[in-house]
């Protein structure tokens, strides 16, 4: 019984969360036509709809243990699920997140995207890929905007801990910026077809500072961002 009553509520999450994000993927067409400045209320507006979906139709309470980082800093986040990256642009302002390229190839969502000020990552691509991607980086940290960065690369189920992506480190030196590590343990209720009931915690570590050498920046990003894995 109890795993029907998650799926209807899950079905429910699917139709009506997704069905109203199509409606905004349109407005933010609208306000990149229009009007830029209208853009980054379509995205916030985005964000709150899905916590009010998270939390009225899966029944998952979200919780912040921290004090969430602002302005220009590298944010470097567990990835679980998808939950956490539709969720970035309500937890930062104004957030220039570093998402996978072929996201921006979606329709209407990959131009605003782009608009927006988020980051194309070409993990395949040569070295001239990679310094118009630091000098985007390095455009939003002038605009004095947060970088959030998955280090781990894709989601991870719950409760494993792979390494960080070699990239992570090359842009921790080159950007020359402290480094707000956050666990969230989404894996266990959202990373689902049919969503659990319960809770998604983040869990917001101590910056660290800027300059320091590969291996210590790796372990210690690496221990913060699973301090919730089991």
């Amino acid at each position: 019984m109890n795993w029907l009553i998650a799926a209807l509520r899950s079905f429910v999450f699917y139709t009506l969360f997704y069905g109203v994000s199509a409606l905004l993927v349109v407005a933010s067409v609208v306000a990149v036509i229009a009007r830029k400045a209208w853009l980054r209320p379509v995205v916030a507006t985005w964000g709150d709809w899905h916590l009010w979906c998270v939390r009225h139709l899966l029944g998952i309470e979200v919780v912040l243990d921290g004090t969430l980082p602002q302005g220009p800093v590298l944010i470097a986040v567990k990835h679980e699920a998808f939950f956490e990256a539709i969720d970035t642009p309500r937890l930062f302002t104004d957030p220039a997140v570093f998402a996978k390229q072929e996201l921006f190839r979606i329709p209407g969502w990959g131009h605003s995207a782009l608009v927006y000020g988020l980051i194309p990552v070409a993990r395949e691509e040569g070295a001239k890929t990679l310094r118009a991607m630091l000098a985007v980086a390095k455009q939003r940290v002038a605009e004095g905007r947060p970088l959030v960065i998955f280090p781990e690369g894709t989601r991870v189920a719950h409760g494993t801990q792979p390494g960080l992506q070699a990239g992570f480190a090359g842009l921790y030196k080159l950007l020359k910026l402290p480094v707000v590590p956050i666990a969230v343990d989404s894996g266990a209720t959202y990373h689902h077809v049919v969503k659990r009931p319960g809770r998604i915690t983040y869990k917001i570590g101590e910056a660290i500072p800027a300059g320091l050498p590969r291996d210590e920046v790796e372990a210690r990003v690496h221990a913060a961002i699973n301090a919730l894995n089991p």
